[in-house]
């Protein structure tokens, strides 16, 4: 390498198929420089909002001491959505990670598989024909609807007696997410009142979480974050074709139906929680295999912690930017999320050059 010429970063191939450029620093120095970023996030979100209060304040109520009407803040309204931010954040990455991988496609989302559409459909049913309007109801009309729009999708993938490969899964969950997508339009059209019940919903705000909707939802979102886990070692075989894998003695089908329950359990509970946000699920599994390669079981560690790192800096920005009201974190992903996937678009571009 000549004199005055930065020194490259290696290129290394995705499960996506895709080049990118690694970061040299070891995947351990890059994991703790993550979880330290993401436990200053979490402390920054339980002291911003309507009444700020100090790093030192947020540190003595969670030890048990402050004052009544600051630990009423903190516990009862911060910390649910803070909580609830760290499981659907490592739910949509450890999802989006999970469906890239599967489909091979760099450009998937946990969206692709007829999820988000599903559950749309079913809180939108609900509240038309049962005028449900309570977080506790329409949490079960949305999972009902997330694992419907999920299983839809894999009977289609599966039609013919073949089995669902990447590209059948891919094409069958568009059409899936159009086909609902235009009934849930239809009934919002038909039935006003139950579009206003469904606009908060689909907006992906974290404001009005309570803990008990961590409980309903967060046993589903940890059992699929641990299934992704236990799978991920089998896509890394699985990312050198079907056909290799197959050879090596990787079950191609039991690995698929798996990846889809874990996807299911992940996405249906995060859309259920707080409703559809975008841009976590594309952008933070890049994120990852920028800084830690193509191993996915490394991928589903990083995406753990990088997308509840995502999503928390959205809803802090939220309430910052338009206190004292405050923004939907699902609208603030992509503004977050955009330039960064930009970003590392353009580098991949840099270093193949």
């Amino acid at each position: 390498m000549g004199l005055g010429q930065p020194e490259k970063m290696p290129p290394i191939m995705g499960g996506t198929g895709r080049v990118y450029a690694v970061s040299r620093l070891p995947q351990k120095v890059w994991l703790m420089l993550a979880t330290a970023v993401l436990a200053l996030l979490v402390f920054l979100s339980l002291a911003c909002g309507v009444r700020p209060l100090s790093l030192h304040t947020v540190w003595t109520i969670m030890l048990g001491g402050g004052a009544v009407d600051e630990r009423a803040v903190v516990l009862m309204l911060r910390l649910p959505r803070t909580l609830l931010g760290l499981l659907i954040g490592a739910s949509l990455g450890i999802a989006g990670a999970m469906i890239q991988a599967l489909t091979r496609n760099p450009l998937a989302d946990p969206g692709l598989l007829g999820v988000n559409a599903g559950a749309s459909f079913c809180i939108l049913l609900g509240s038309a024909l049962f005028e449900v309007s309570a977080p506790d109801g329409l949490i079960w009309f949305a999972f009902a609807g997330a694992c419907a729009g999920a299983c839809l999708v894999h009977l289609l993938g599966r039609t013919g007696g073949s089995s669902a490969t990447p590209v059948r899964l891919v094409l069958c969950g568009v059409a899936v997410a159009a086909v609902l997508g235009g009934l849930t339009s239809l009934i919002s059209l038909l039935d006003p009142a139950a579009f206003d019940r469904f606009r908060h919903w689909n907006a992906g705000a974290l404001g009005s979480s309570e803990m008990h909707t961590v409980r309903q939802s967060g046993g589903f979102m940890l059992a699929g974050c641990v299934l992704s886990l236990l799978v991920s070692r089998r896509l890394n075989i699985v990312a050198l074709g079907d056909a290799k894998a197959h050879a090596l003695g990787v079950d191609i089908v039991g690995t698929h139906l798996l990846c889809l329950v874990a996807i299911t359990l992940l996405c249906g509970a995060s859309t259920a929680a707080v409703g559809p946000i975008g841009f976590v699920g594309l952008t933070v599994p890049h994120v990852a295999r920028t800084l830690c390669g193509p191993d996915q079981r490394w991928i589903v560690l990083f995406c753990a912690i990088l997308g509840p790192a995502l999503l928390l800096t959205a809803d802090i920005l939220g309430r910052l930017i338009a206190a004292p009201a405050e923004l939907p974190a699902g609208i603030l992903c992509a503004f977050v999320g955009a330039p960064v996937f930009i970003a590392l678009l353009r580098r991949t571009i840099q270093s193949r050059l």
